[in-house]
């Protein structure tokens, strides 16, 4: 797979599934519904003052008389994410979809200990992007959740990742663990953290991927790169999955893949009892569709 459209070609050989969309009422976020439903992709639940979906469903051409639609009228603001959580939590739904609401708002829901989503994993974000150079997808992990995690986080991190590949195909994904030099060095922590995680996997603590580390971005993604430096290795050239060691290195490589190569991007949060997509307000309806096709094909192994 080398392109982020067949996903939703994988979406439709899904069982029909529902996604619960926490403050529906937002222009990109229904043009993503209304693309879903067009090619009959999964049902929404839109939680929402229906008067404000309604008045923007009328501006799009929207028709929520359709029987995948289903609108759960919530007027205060603060009752949204609980009302949009509680709907996985009750199996009326299997996804849970943001949509013009905080990112503290919706998780702190998905957190609560009577009705959340939690199952004592870390909470971590996956992005799958198409990047025009390149001939495959790549994963990338953790661009948005985790500041500076610690070896267990990583470990954790890195499985939540492993079970979205595994989810749309990658039945054993190489995981490069990004350093800055590909020798471990005391000093760095980064460097030891990710010799860790590799004796990790090959003993076992870790399964289902092969992973590798330290590695520079550039032996992890160019065989040509690891090559030239001599690097005898599995994954290098070949990573499936880009492991960062902070928020900063994934924010930057992200937003670079976006802003510089022009790369299309689906995205979601893994470690919870199910799929949440977790777009920014500011990303296109196309973001957003793409997010929803990986969370769709994603969420069976969940």
């Amino acid at each position: 797979m080398n392109k982020l459209a067949s996903l939703k070609n994988r979406a439709k050989l899904e069982e029909e599934q529902t996604v619960s969309v926490a403050k529906a009422a937002d222009r990109e976020v229904l043009l993503a519904i209304k693309a879903a439903l067009k090619e009959n992709l999964c049902s929404f639940i839109l939680v929402d003052d229906e008067n404000k979906i309604t008045s923007i469903a009328e501006e799009i051409n929207l028709d929520l008389s359709l029987p995948s639609i289903s609108i759960n009228h919530v007027i205060r603001a603060e009752d949204v994410a609980p009302a949009s959580v509680l709907a996985i939590h009750n199996n009326e739904a299997q996804i849970l979809m943001k949509g013009n609401i905080s990112t503290k708002d919706l998780l702190q829901a998905v957190l609560n200990k009577e009705y959340g989503l939690r199952t004592g994993k870390v909470l971590s974000h996956v992005a799958l992007f198409e990047i025009p150079n390149q001939e495959r997808l790549v994963l990338l992990t953790d661009a948005a959740m985790n500041i500076a995690p610690n070896l267990k986080e990583k470990a954790q991190i890195i499985n939540n990742a492993v079970q979205v590949a595994h989810g749309i195909g990658l039945d054993i994904p190489n995981v490069a663990v990004i350093a800055s030099v590909e020798i471990v060095n005391e000093a760095m922590q980064s460097t030891v953290d990710a010799a860790a995680l590799t004796q990790m996997q090959k003993r076992g603590q870790i399964t289902g991927c092969v992973v590798d580390g330290p590695l520079a971005f550039d032996n992890a993604v160019s065989l040509q790169a690891a090559r030239h430096k001599g690097i005898v290795s599995e994954v290098a050239g070949s990573a499936d999955i880009l492991m960062v060691p902070t928020i900063e290195v994934g924010n930057a490589l992200y937003k670079s893949f976006i802003y510089f190569a022009d790369a299309k991007v689906a995205a979601i949060i893994s470690g919870a009892k199910a799929p949440i997509i977790l777009t920014s307000r500011a990303d296109t309806a196309e973001s957003k569709l793409n997010s929803l096709a990986l969370a769709l094909v994603a969420s069976k192994t969940f």
